[in-house]
């Protein structure tokens, strides 16, 4: 069992009550569904949680940092992920709080890309055709 197998369990473990967790494996790491929301990334055994303006200050508060990841053109970071504390791992509860909030701030942004999205089924409205000129 690789490292991220391992703590992908710890984030079953967690939320075992609250409903289903799974992984796909995704650039060397592991994206983390919970009901199917993209929630969490786990990339060389650490997790790194979605963040909300509303959760993001108790990343900051825990010294945390965003999810980083090198490109062609040097390092890059996306600032909705945020790095779980260590001490998080030895506390179930806690976890399952901070994973909890996640998955909250996932479902929050999933709603709102959701409605910016034009609804599925409504047909775009095509430029009426040029009339031919008359000679």
């Amino acid at each position: 069992m690789s490292a991220n197998d391992e703590i992908l369990q710890i984030l079953k473990d967690a939320l075992e009550h609250a409903g289903p967790v799974s992984g796909r494996r995704m650039f060397g790491g592991v994206g983390v569904y919970f009901e199917g929301i993209f929630f969490a990334l786990i990339d060389d055994g650490a997790i790194y949680l979605k963040t909300s303006e509303t959760t993001r200050p108790r990343f900051e508060a825990e010294r945390s940092r965003a999810f980083s990841y090198m490109t062609k053109n040097g390092r890059a970071e996306l600032h909705s992920y945020w790095l779980l504390p260590e001490r998080l791992l030895d506390d179930a509860e806690e976890l399952r709080d901070w994973a909890s909030a996640s998955v909250a701030a996932a479902r929050q942004a999933a709603s709102q890309s959701n409605r910016k999205a034009k609804p599925a089924g409504v047909a775009r409205t095509a430029k009426p055709a040029a009339k031919p000129k008359r000679r």
